[in-house]
């Protein structure tokens, strides 16, 4: 059976694309092995980074609450998406935690955080963005009804491929950089998260 691809209206697209960068929800399980997604819809009081993750709350709102959201939080600002991101969405973000983006590059954070360097960082967050409230459970139905692995389009422009393994959910980039979903179904007012331990990049 073909692929098909996951993605969202082209209207959607261009209000999305610089709201995108909280994308970078970064709240991180460090799972270490082949535990399951775990699923935190409907659950009040989930705790991300130390702090309760709760669906009346945006994604802003929420990231800024956690102590593994401060890679985060730092690179909305930065990126000047505050506000967007803030707005009605929905999004679906994948998040990846301070301790995904210390894995990239000596010196990578701190050039990306750069004034000039502002429309890169964009592109980069926005490829862990898709316009649409996606759940764990339609990821899962998606790659099983396309044989195994399935095209998810972001608001980036990139490509993300969704596969499981073992009970996880994971997402590869262009690059064939892999990122593992540790929490799944973070709700939140405008959206929901799914944290990963890796930075998704588009192609280099």
């Amino acid at each position: 059976m073909s692929r098909t691809t996951l993605t969202m209206p082209t209207s959607a697209r261009a209000g999305a694309r610089t709201a995108a960068v909280a994308l970078i929800i970064a709240a991180s399980l460090g799972a270490a092995g082949c535990a399951s997604i775990t699923s935190s819809d409907s659950i009040d009081g989930v705790t991300v980074g130390g702090a309760p993750m709760l669906p009346t709350r945006d994604i802003v709102e929420n990231a800024s609450m956690s102590a593994d959201h401060t890679t985060l939080v730092a690179a909305v600002q930065a990126a000047g998406l505050v506000d967007t991101l803030k707005g009605e969405g929905p999004f679906t973000v994948l998040a990846p935690t301070n301790d995904a983006f210390d894995a990239l590059p000596a010196g990578t954070v701190d050039t990306l955080l750069m004034p000039e360097n502002q429309e890169t960082l964009q592109t980069i967050l926005t490829c862990h963005v898709v316009a649409a409230a996606v759940m764990a459970s339609d990821v899962v139905g998606m790659i099983e009804d396309d044989g195994g692995a399935h095209d998810v389009g972001t608001v980036g422009g990139c490509t993300l491929v969704a596969t499981t393994e073992n009970g996880q959910v994971m997402f590869t980039d262009e690059n064939g950089t892999t990122a593992t979903v540790t929490t799944a179904d973070v709700v939140q007012s405008n959206g929901v998260i799914h944290v990963i331990d890796a930075v998704l990049l588009p192609r280099q």
